[in-house]
């Protein structure tokens, strides 16, 4: 199923994701996933690409201090029950955010079901560029969230179930 996904940057500090959720609990949304990770590690990986198609935008010297600077910073992924609602609500309060389609899939946790999912991928030729998930009792559904690179043709393969 095909789902927004909400990028945002927090203070790589005690209690910034406190202050989010708390922020969320109160206009009661539900955090279906998450996934948080250094900015640093995004925004190498974004000098890479750069490196890879020769385009520079900046001198080496701004995106080395970019680079410094990303680690004051954590790139936080959430899927949500209402993404509208916390879009408006991350304005308000003025956070830096995105937002994207991704494809959300439950897979029942038990070894090779992630495999059945992903070699599906891998036959229609679409790449993922990421993804995450939670874990559940032996047997329980597990939420996954995948962001391919042709989101309308993957969320097709899925449409009735895996």
């Amino acid at each position: 199923m095909i789902r927004i996904e909400i990028s945002l940057f927090l203070k790589n500090e005690p209690g910034e994701l406190a202050k989010l959720t708390e922020l969320l609990a109160g206009a009661d949304i539900n955090i279906d996933a998450i996934t948080i990770q250094d900015a640093s590690a995004y925004v190498q990986n974004l000098f890479e690409a750069r490196g890879k198609s020769l385009k520079r935008y900046a001198s080496p010297a701004n995106y080395s201090s970019m680079r410094q600077d990303s680690a004051e910073f954590a790139l936080t992924r959430l899927i949500v029950n209402n993404p509208q609602k916390v879009m408006d609500l991350l304005k308000a309060k003025n956070y830096l955010f995105d937002s994207k389609e991704v494809v959300v899939i439950d897979i029942t946790n038990k070894p090779g079901e992630l495999t059945k999912i992903t070699k599906k991928f891998g036959e229609k030729q679409i790449n993922i560029n990421y993804v995450y998930g939670s874990v559940s009792d032996s047997g329980g559904e597990c939420l996954f969230v995948f962001c391919p690179e042709d989101v309308k043709s993957a969320a097709e393969i899925f449409e009735n179930g895996y």
